[in-house]
Formats: C-alpha cells, sequence, structure tokens
C-alpha cells in the first residue's frame, strides 16, 4: 500500500531530465516516459542531447547522454528551459545538468555510481552528496545498482553486467510511479523488443515494476505530480521526430505524384535516420540506396530525376559540400529533386551531435556560378512533414531542386502530430510530354512554361522526345551546347527568374502580433518554438513586440519587404553569426536589423529570447 500521507500536486506542465553515461540507457528511458506520456494525451516536447563520440570514456562529463522532455496539460512549443527533475545516474550526470536545473527542484541521483573514482572522473573534488553544495535542491539518493541486483537476483541466467543494464528501467518505474503514469505501454514495448530474448524482457519488466512500488512502499518520495491530459485538437495522434517526419511528408509527396520515390543518401549524423525510416516502406513503391560517398549519392539522385521518380537525397553540412557541384549540375539540368541538410555545427566536423543553422549561405550560395535554388526550412519536429511536401510541390512546378534545411534540434526532437486524412492532402499534378511521331513537331527540352518557366520532364526511351542535357551552357529552347553570350545570359536569368516566381505559389509572410510597431522578431527553422513562446509572453506582459517566422527562405514571400518596413527595430535571433539578418539588410537594403546570435550547439532558451526582449523594451 502506498503511503496515505503522499501528497499529489497538479501541476500544468513538468520539465524531466534523464542523464546518465552514454551506456546507460537515457535516450531509451527517456523515450519510453515521453511514449506513455504521449499515450496518456500529454501535450510533449523532447530533446535528446548525445556525445558525439560513439562510446566516450565512461564516467566523465564527455560521455553524458541526456534526454529531456516537456509535458503539459496545454500546447507547447519547446523542450522546456529548465528541468524540475533530475534523474542523474552518476557524478558526471550531475554535474553536466545541475546548472541547468530549477532551484528548489528534484535531484534522484544513483548512489552506488559516487564512488572515489567517479568522482574524479567527473572532476569532483569532494562528494556533493556530502559537501552541502546541494542543499537548494530536494534529493532522494537511491542506490539503484544494489536495488536493481537484488531486484534480479535469482534469474541466473543473465550476468552481472546484464543485470546492471536493467537499472534504466528501475529508475524509469520510479519515476512512473512520481508521475502517475501507467507501466503497459513500456511493458508491450519490452515484449516486442525482446521477443526473441524472452529473459531480458522479463528482467527489465521486473526491474521496471519493482522500481514502481518502490516508490509506492518506501517513504523516499512524500509528493506525487499530476498532468492533465492535454486538450488536443480532435484526431488520431503519434509521437514524431522531425527526420522521422521528412521521411513520411516525402513518401506523401511521391504517393500524391504517382511517382516511385528514390532516396539516395550516404550515412551522416543527424539525417542518417531519414534512410532508416524509408528503407522498410518498400511497399509504398519506396527505393533506397546507401552510396559509398556523398558525391555518388548525389549522382545517384540526379539520374533517378532524370528517369521520372521522386529523386532526394539527405545529408549535413559537411555532405553538403561534397555534393556541391553535383548540385550545380542538377539545377543546370533543371531536373525536380529534394536536397535534406540537417544541419550540424561545424565547420568541418564540428559538432556532429549538437545543433546550429549556420548552413544558411551554403544553401543559398554555396555552388560556383549563378546556381540559385529554393530554399525551404520546417519550424517544429511535425512540420518538417509539411515541408517535405512542399519541397516535392515546388520542384517539379519549377522543375528545380529544392532544399530542405532542417537541423540536428529539429531531426531527434518529437511532439504529438495529428495523423492528416491522406485523402484531403492535394494531389502534385506531373505532366510528362507525350512521345511524338517523325511528322509532329521537334521536341524542344527547354521550351518553357509561360507561368511557371519550367521545363518539360521528358522521360528517357519516349519516342521522340530525344534530347541532350549536361553541364554545358545551353541555347534556350533546343537546349543545344552553346557559347553565345546572350544564350548563357537569357539561361542564366531563366533560371533564376523561374524560383523567383515561386512567390506567386507559396504562403505571405504572417505576423503574429501588430503588424506594425516598434520592434518585430524575426525567426526560421529550428528557432520558432521558443522566439514564439518569449514573444507571447513579452505581449501578454505588455510589451509591443510582433514576431514573425521564414519557412520559405528563397524565394521569400512576396510580401516580405512591406512587413519588414513597418517596424523601427528587427531583432533575428539565429544559431549562427547572423546569416539570415545578413541576406535581409543585402535584399532590401534594411538598417534596421538587430543581430542575436547563438553557437552554443544548443537551441535558445526562452528565457534568454524574454531578456533580450526586456532589455530592448523595457
Amino acid at each position: 500500500m502506498s503511503d496515505p500521507t503522499t501528497q499529489i500536486v497538479e501541476l500544468e506542465s513538468v520539465v524531466i531530465r534523464f542523464a546518465g553515461d552514454s551506456g546507460d540507457g537515457m535516450q531509451l528511458t527517456g523515450t519510453q516516459f515521453t511514449n506513455t506520456s504521449a499515450v496518456f494525451g500529454n501535450d510533449i516536447s523532447t530533446f535528446p542531447d548525445y556525445p558525439a563520440e560513439i562510446r566516450a570514456p565512461a564516467g566523465t562529463l564527455a560521455g553524458v547522454s541526456g534526454f529531456q522532455v516537456n509535458l503539459s496539460e496545454h500546447d507547447i512549443l519547446t523542450p522546456g528551459d529548465s528541468p524540475y527533475v533530475l534523474i542523474a545516474m552518476n557524478p558526471a550526470a550531475l554535474k553536466a545538468s545541475l546548472p541547468d536545473l530549477q532551484r528548489g527542484g528534484i535531484i534522484i541521483v544513483n548512489t552506488d555510481a559516487f564512488t572515489p573514482a567517479n568522482l574524479k572522473k567527473a572532476d569532483y573534488d569532494t562528494n556533493p552528496l556530502e559537501d552541502g553544495s546541494l542543499a537548494g535542491y530536494e534529493v532522494h539518493e537511491v542506490p539503484l545498482t544494489t536495488l536493481t541486483r537484488e531486484t534480479l537476483k535469482d534469474m541466473e541466467t543473465l550476468t552481472t553486467k546484464d543485470k546492471d543494464r536493467c537499472q534504466n528501467f528501475f529508475a524509469l518505474g520510479m519515476t512512473f510511479w512520481i508521475f502517475d503514469r501507467e507501466l503497459s505501454v513500456s511493458e508491450s514495448w519490452l515484449d516486442q523488443k525482446f521477443a526473441k530474448k524472452p529473459e531480458l524482457a522479463e528482467a527489465n519488466k521486473k526491474a521496471l515494476e519493482t522500481g514502481y512500488y518502490f516508490g509506492e512502499t518506501t517513504e523516499v518520495f512524500r509528493r506525487r505530480f499530476s498532468i492533465r491530459p492535454a486538450a488536443l485538437k480532435k484526431g488520431t495522434y503519434r509521437k514524431i521526430t522531425g527526420n522521422e517526419a521528412l521521411a513520411l511528408g516525402l513518401v506523401t509527396g511521391a504517393k500524391k505524384m504517382g511517382k516511385p520515390l528514390f532516396y539516395g543518401s550516404y550515412p551522416i549524423t543527424p539525417a542518417s535516420d531519414i534512410l532508416h525510416n524509408l528503407a522498410p516502406l518498400r511497399n509504398f513503391d519506396v527505393r533506397t540506396f546507401q552510396a559509398e560517398d556523398e558525391i555518388a549519392a548525389m549522382g545517384s539522385v540526379i539520374g533517378a530525376a532524370f528517369g521520372g521518380a521522386l529523386a532526394v537525397t539527405g545529408t549535413s553540412g559537411p555532405g553538403v559540400a561534397l555534393k556541391g557541384e553535383a548540385m550545380g549540375l542538377a539545377m543546370m539540368l533543371e531536373l525536380p529533386m529534394v536536397i535534406i541538410n540537417v544541419q550540424r555545427g561545424g565547420p568541418s566536423t564540428g559538432l556532429p551531435t549538437k545543433v546550429e543553422q549556420s548552413d544558411l549561405l551554403q544553401m543559398l550560395y554555396g555552388r560556383n556560378g549563378e546556381s540559385p535554388i529554393p530554399v525551404l526550412a520546417p519550424q517544429s519536429p511535425t512540420d518538417a512533414f509539411d515541408i517535405a511536401y512542399e519541397a516535392c510541390r515546388l520542384a517539379v512546378h519549377a522543375m528545380t531542386p529544392v532544399a530542405i534545411l532542417s537541423d540536428g534540434y529539429l531531426a531527434n526532437s518529437s511532439e504529438p502530430w495529428l495523423i492528416p486524412n491522406p485523402d484531403e492532402i492535394a494531389d502534385i499534378p506531373v505532366n510528362h510530354p507525350a512521345e511524338r511521331e517523325e511528322e509532329d513537331a521537334p521536341f524542344f527540352p527547354y521550351l518553357r512554361n509561360e507561368e511557371s518557366l519550367a521545363r518539360p520532364w521528358a522521360i528517357p526511351g519516349t519516342r521522340g522526345l530525344e534530347h541532350r542535357v549536361g553541364g554545358l551552357s545551353k541555347a534556350p529552347i533546343t537546349g543545344n551546347v552553346s557559347y553565345e553570350p546572350k544564350h548563357h545570359s537569357q539561361m542564366v536569368r531563366e533560371r533564376a527568374e523561374k524560383v523567383a516566381r515561386l512567390a506567386n505559389v507559396i504562403p505571405e509572410l504572417k505576423v503574429d502580433g501588430p503588424g506594425e510597431g516598434d520592434l518585430l522578431v524575426v525567426s526560421w527553422g529550428g528557432t520558432f518554438g521558443a522566439v514564439h513562446t518569449a514573444v507571447r509572453r513579452a505581449q501578454a506582459a505588455g510589451f509591443e513586440v510582433s514576431h514573425a517566422h521564414f519557412r520559405y527562405l528563397n524565394p521569400f514571400p512576396k510580401n516580405t519587404e512591406a512587413v519588414l518596413r513597418n517596424f523601427k527595430r528587427i531583432l533575428i535571433p539565429e544559431l549562427n553569426m547572423g546569416q539570415l539578418a545578413f541576406v535581409l539588410r543585402g535584399t532590401f537594403a534594411l538598417d534596421t536589423i538587430i543581430t542575436y546570435s547563438k553557437m552554443h550547439g544548443r537551441p535558445f532558451k526562452i528565457s534568454e529570447l524574454y531578456d533580450k526582449l526586456e532589455e530592448l523594451l523595457g
């Protein structure tokens, strides 16, 4: 029986962080807690944070892996600034996460890991559990390793190492009890995950249940917390990450085009999960190809587009650098395809598992010659589905490669996604020229559509549509090789103009708040959630401030200049040195832009942005 004196505390939302060594299963633990909360009906937003090394030294600060989840009874847009609850599996996890923890927050530590050796690895001179440095927090000391081994002592087929691997589920069980979650979702997952190893499923379930009842039967935890289900729009939801959403959006785009989807890529963090999610979908006419390098991946996509498929490749900034020459060729050939850049910290190898927005200029200008391509950026994990579909639509509309700029934060974070009705998603019209007889008029591969300036998409092998393509300068209409100065100038300008004309078929820029005034905050990509929340808080506090968010970065929406000139000052927070600010200054000759940069490998906090607004408006 649970202690009748245990206090039940109602919360609107709570931020929890699971942290431990990269071998402690923190990503798995956080995911299971998230899945259960999603089934319960909370709105959720997550932020996995793990080291770049395959196996950093155990017990060190470099090896800390964390998973933060924000669950709420109302709509939320970020994983939260500061955790209220920290589950720390070792001293390094405590030290790495403590600066972020709310003062007065709850800390649950595995005391078995606080050995002299582990304290030294975490750069502790004294034991923080004994020196009074945690006096401002509610600390719960639990010998997780000992309790897990005791729980599984009768399972003689398991080694001690196997048993210790179950301690994350013991911790998960305690967390489920504290936050009034059921065990059934994780138990079902364990049965499925370890269907061929039932002894491991049984061990983890036993640890999970014992952790839950440890919370219930001991007097360690005097408070439990309850977060009611969120009032979400009616429908069927699933938890989805940005990479998963991109994959599903691409499949949907291909289906709405009536085309097979070809995805050619080379594995790279943090884009690899797109390939992982597409590979099993062969029954949806999806073909995946893991190339030997980035250049080969881009070449395969050009070939697939030439052959009439919806062709897509995904990579990160270093991969885009290698793909650059072939991207220019794809633009020159004027073939429809989608190129995804899941940004990470750079330059060079940089910060493979951290977030940055520093590839905007690379995607806009990182090819030789005049080679404009449309660039789109999702604002949230779920928005990645819509952006992927939209990229497919624009690629075919203008017969051009289209770039998607996601980032590592959006790629790995998750939130509830209202699964759309596929019948309500518009078809993407595709018109291939019909075969021709000898007596018909000749086929001109660069005879452009008067409205969109798109050239025809001729399928190889179609009678009468024989034509020449390549990277050499072309003559208008015929596409024949030409070094005529006027021909080159005309083709360069037409390729740029057809990208610019996409502004006629994309939404206008929206403003949240007054349409004119003193301060407009402009954001793009994954900064949306933090910026939007900070602006809303500032508006609620009486500040006159508005927010505009860019999902379309080339071309900009038609009303962009009009919106920007309605404000005396424009603040642009970016996870770079001010790349969008640079482009907007140059494009519209604006001297009202204030750059606010952050390059820590982590997303903006709401509090950081609110403080900046207070500084400018207070």
